[in-house]
């Protein structure tokens, strides 16, 4: 048995049922069934752990993304559909729900640390997605950083904010919706 492995999807599993903060060494010792020594002899304190989750986690999230993007589609398409699956992604997997919950109503600092990595691991997907497109002359020259950035806190707020006072839209009304404002402005 692979000790190391072990002990991440222990960690893993802890953080995700108690959260950052109340996750302990000791528990992650417990569930992993190896002694604390052991885990200390892997990752020098729990930010490390938590540090190495959260790696893996942003690759599995990048492999879903690439899993979702196809590149005989047309660049708004690819990245409608990119960006559900990454939302969705993260809305559904534990560990992501847990810890946004954890931001929310703690505040912990550990947290919204790993939170801004998610965002800017996504960000910059989307922003390499759209310097493909520009390359490819599907739109026009823009700042990627900054139309990666605005795309994503688009979904963002219609996916998650818009349905807490409003009937959630579906995948196919964002999508229009987008197009219609956002990306018929980069068109060529």
């Amino acid at each position: 048995m692979d000790r190391r492995k072990q002990i991440v999807e222990a960690a893993s599993k802890s953080f995700a049922t108690f959260g950052y903060k109340a996750t302990t060494m000791d528990q992650v010792a417990k569930i992993a069934n190896v002694g604390k020594g052991t885990i200390y002899t892997f990752f020098k304190n729990k930010e490390e752990l938590f540090s190495e989750i959260i790696s893996r986690l942003i690759q599995e999230m990048k492999e879903t993304a690439d899993d979702s993007f196809h590149p005989e589609r047309p660049f708004m398409e690819n990245v409608h559909k990119t960006l559900v699956k990454m939302l969705e992604f993260r809305k559904e997997h534990q560990l992501t729900v847990k810890l946004f919950q954890e931001q929310r109503e703690m505040g912990t600092l550990e947290v919204k640390e790993v939170i801004d990595r998610l965002e800017s691991a996504i960000v910059q997907y989307i922003r390499n997605r759209v310097q493909e497109a520009i390359d490819k002359r599907e739109i026009q020259q823009c700042d990627t950083e900054l139309m990666a950035f605005l795309i994503f806190k688009l979904y963002i707020a219609l996916i998650f904010d818009w349905e807490k006072n409003h009937v959630p839209l579906q995948g196919e009304e964002i999508a229009v919706f987008l197009e219609k404002t956002l990306f018929k402005g980069l068109s060529v």
